[in-house]
């Protein structure tokens, strides 16, 4: 899968959003506030092109001390979020 594109990180007022720009805003038309562990997975999405939560899952383990079970539901809660809201392809 992919990020759409159109749609952006931006920091607002000190948290980190996606946003959409050019026609992605007229189909979105809200915020989608992201915690750190969001943030980092879509920068890592966002770098890769393409991706799955399994390379997700891989990134997170790289980076944090945590299990890859743990990171596989965390990974998949927050791909699914963005599958919901359409940020995703």
């Amino acid at each position: 899968m992919k990020l759409k594109s159109g749609f952006v990180l931006r920091d607002v007022c000190g948290e980190q959003v996606i946003m959409g720009e050019g026609i992605g805003a007229l189909d979105f038309g809200r915020l989608l506030c992201l915690n750190e562990t969001a943030v980092f997975l879509w920068k890592k999405a966002d770098a890769a092109g393409e991706f799955s939560v399994d390379s997700l899952v891989e990134a997170l383990c790289e980076e944090y001390d945590v299990s890859a079970e743990q990171a596989k539901s965390d990974v998949a809660a927050i791909v699914e979020e963005w599958k919901k809201v359409g940020v995703v392809e």
